[in-house]
């Protein structure tokens, strides 16, 4: 925390009265602007800011974003840097415990989170229980929460090797969760994880494998999907890392929590954004239907999905390396034929003076649709695809608020609106 050197000066009309209120890392806090009040008895003054677009909830170490630069950094570290370089329990690791493993921290990381992929059998149970037609990410939600269950200890939140081992247990059974709410979708049976394996490798067995007695994934696609994995795994205060802490501001168990991530990544304006682009490339049809699509954007017909983020006023980093890894996956697959469109739409976009003045870029959305359908996931997967990929992010935020003496319960303030005072009449006067 900076030493207080400057101050906001706010002068009350309605009093009269001047408050010197200190600024801290570009901030003022809350409970200093409740100290503004029209009288001894009346309420301090209190900031409306529904969906939080200028409040700061928490101080975190953890991710790093200029939107304006463009800059997205975990830790420190580009995230252009550990896309190419790192793979992603290296990355997990980062994020949890705050710098990047030694040979001896980053083996032993690795075999820790490899010996807990199995769960409990009676997990399989439960998610075979779900309809035939079950949404895999209400599964996903419902495991995870179901989890608590078989760890009652993990609400000890106070004791730091639980907590350890908690987060472990998370990042290594979510592949196997996602991958057998992939599997019920199917009506195929659940495959158990393989040790020999790889992380992402694990993962595409456990998608993919029927007959064969080891599947061998390509590894141009295990690196997509680490990359994939890498560029989801954090993401500052978005929506589900919000419910996450908020929830765990309880001092509930992380799975608890997590299970509350999840449900708010379920949602279509949150997780479901890649699904969405791939809706109107295909409504495009063709490139040569781009310019009337343009045109209907900017009449307000249309909407250009993928593009412009809350946050990045720039071009979204991770959308470059995306697009990049695009092109390994598609070497595999061969070429969606949705990309070209896609490459036409984002051209005229950039160079048209609509978007650039709006500040309209391509987000991570925007190809990794793409990446997803050319490896033959359903829509209703990708998500689940994006949790995978959050599920250190969540629980290196967790750790991070369980540990910050500042952080108190979740409870904002509202600002009634309903009525006051009402009499009560009995039924039989309301009813006559």
């Amino acid at each position: 925390m900076t030493s207080v050197t400057e101050t906001l000066t706010v002068r009350d009309n309605r009093t009269g009265l001047e408050y010197e209120v200190p600024i801290i890392d570009g901030t003022i806090r809350a409970a200093d602007i409740g100290k503004i009040r029209e009288g001894e008895e009346a309420p301090g003054l209190a900031v409306y800011d529904p969906g939080f677009v200028n409040t700061a909830s928490c101080r975190s170490a953890i991710t790093y974003i200029d939107g304006d630069k463009g800059i997205l950094e975990y830790r420190g570290y580009p995230i252009e840097q550990l896309a190419e370089k790192s793979n992603f329990l290296e990355v997990a690791y980062l994020l949890v415990h705050g710098s990047l493993p030694s040979k001896a921290e980053y083996e032993q990381w690795v075999h820790n989170i490899t010996y807990h992929t199995f769960v409990h059998e009676n997990v399989k149970g439960f998610m075979q229980g779900f309809r035939y037609d079950a949404h895999p990410m209400g599964m996903l939600m419902a495991s995870v929460g179901a989890l608590s269950t078989f760890y009652p200890e993990s609400r000890h939140i106070s004791d730091a090797d639980n907590r350890n081992i908690q987060i472990v247990r998370m990042i290594a059974k979510m592949p196997t969760l996602g991958a057998w709410a992939f599997r019920h979708a199917q009506g195929k049976p659940y495959v158990y994880p393989d040790n020999e394996l790889s992380y992402s490798e694990n993962f595409l067995s456990m998608l993919f494998k029927m007959s064969e007695s080891k599947y061998a994934a390509d590894p141009r696609i295990a690196k997509a999907l680490d990359v994939l994995f890498i560029l989801h795994a954090d993401h500052e205060q978005n929506c589900s890392t919000n419910a996450v802490r908020s929830v765990g501001s309880s001092q509930v168990d992380p799975y608890s929590a997590v299970a509350a991530g999840i449900g708010a990544l379920y949602g279509p304006l949150h997780g479901g954004a890649n699904e969405a682009v791939l809706r109107m490339l295909k409504r495009i049809g063709t490139k040569d239907n781009i310019p009337a699509f343009i045109e209907g954007v900017k009449a307000g017909n249309e909407r250009l999905m993928g593009f412009g983020h809350r946050v990045y006023k720039n071009y979204d980093p991770r959308a470059k390396i995306i697009k990049k890894a695009c092109d390994d996956v598609f070497e595999v697959t061969g070429v969606n034929p949705l990309l070209e469109i896609a490459q036409e739409l984002e051209k005229i976009a950039l160079e048209d003076e609509y978007f650039v003045k709006r500040k309209l870029y391509p987000n991570v959305d925007f190809y990794s649709g793409l990446i997803y359908e050319a490896l033959q996931f359903p829509p209703e997967m990708f998500t689940v695809l994006f949790a995978i990929g959050r599920t250190p992010g969540w629980l290196a935020q967790w750790l991070e608020l369980v540990q910050d003496k500042e952080q108190k319960i979740a409870r904002p303030k509202q600002i009634y609106t309903g009525e006051r005072q009402l009499a009560y009449s009995a039924p039989e006067e309301r009813w006559a």
